[in-house]
């Protein structure tokens, strides 16, 4: 684009819209794309323009609001949709309720080529229908279209972006301790389980309670896999104590145990496996007197069909140490954002 005098601007393209204000109005005087004629001179100088800039041929510029259409394009996500473009943006909303998923070295890559800015939430975060997932703008009112190709070369055979929609599950939770198996003390974990797992997709089979006894847990645990549970929780006996079974029983079960501890506090202790494609999972005590754990954390990844590697549980750590605060605003915090 370049700047000139109104007065020599006759017959050229406007590259931005031109805004009045008269008389508690303020809107477009002229719309970008106009051509400039002779009787628009006056006007434009009424509302105070005594340059503008148009479009110069051939000059290989894209405008602000082209360019966010053409990065929206190249980031179309399943379950979500772009807004119009406003002020040089446009935003991505969730249609859906989800885990995001954000590549987010790609997202490096975009950032770092010039003019292109998109910023969005974090990777791994839960999301509900109604949120701002992205926002995708350019830095100036124009850039060199060839910084909008070199974005979409890089997403082409890569996504930036992905909204994992929870799946249903049937669940089969399972409570070991002695105490609460002969009725010393009354359990705490199911309605704590049942709160938790009601924002997700699925059913609960059932709970059994059960003494810490190894033949009485791993048959609770297979009577649930013969009712179709795709998703076990074991609580209590997580711990490292010789006579805390729990983890000793998924062993039994025949599950491939991804890791028993994970660098994340409160939830340390969490045991995190597989029966195949069922996850498996052991939750500490914390989970019980704490309003947020990994629990939390762990949840909807498990509903969207994430399967865990023991290096994903690794990068837990950063991020992995809850402030525990007062008032309790999880996910909008730094706990779990790794």
């Amino acid at each position: 684009m370049k700047k000139v005098r109104v007065e020599d601007a006759v017959g050229m393209t406007l590259c931005h819209d031109l805004t009045e204000m008269r008389d508690g109005f303020k809107g477009a005087a002229f719309r970008r794309g106009h051509v400039i004629t002779r009787e628009d001179i006056p006007h434009m100088l009424d509302i105070g323009k005594r340059t503008v800039f148009v479009w110069e041929e051939n000059a290989g510029e894209i405008h602000e609001e082209d360019a966010a259409l053409r990065m929206a394009g190249m980031a179309q996500v399943h379950g979500a949709h772009y807004t119009a473009p406003s002020e040089g943006k446009v935003l991505l909303i969730s249609d859906a309720e989800g885990m995001l998923r954000v590549d987010t070295e790609l997202l490096r890559e975009i950032n770092s080529i010039g003019d292109l800015t998109i910023s969005t939430l974090p990777d791994h975060y839960p999301v509900h229908p109604g949120m701002r997932l992205a926002s995708m703008r350019i830095v100036p009112l124009v850039t060199k279209e060839t910084q909008v190709q070199r974005a979409e070369e890089l997403c082409r055979d890569r996504k930036l972006l992905e909204l994992l929609p929870y799946r249903p599950r049937r669940v089969g939770i399972l409570i070991t301790g002695s105490e609460i198996y002969h009725g010393r003390i009354r359990d705490k974990f199911e309605a704590v389980a049942r709160r938790k797992l009601s924002a997700y997709p699925g059913e609960v089979l059932g709970v059994r309670i059960c003494d810490d006894d190894l033949d009485m847990l791993t048959g609770a645990a297979r009577d649930f896999l013969e009712q179709g549970a795709d998703f076990l929780i074991f609580s209590g006996g997580m711990s490292v104590d010789p006579d805390d079974l729990t983890p000793t029983a998924i062993r039994q079960l025949g599950c491939d145990v991804i890791s028993h501890g994970v660098p994340s506090q409160p939830g340390n202790m969490t045991l995190m496996a597989y029966l195949g494609e069922i996850p498996v999972m052991g939750v500490p005590g914390a989970a019980i007197s704490l309003p947020t754990t990994i629990f939390d954390v762990l949840l909807p990844q498990v509903y969207a069909g994430v399967r865990f590697t023991k290096e994903d549980l690794i990068r837990l750590g950063n991020g992995g140490l809850c402030q525990l605060c007062g008032d309790c605003h999880f996910p909008n915090c730094t706990f779990g954002r790794y």
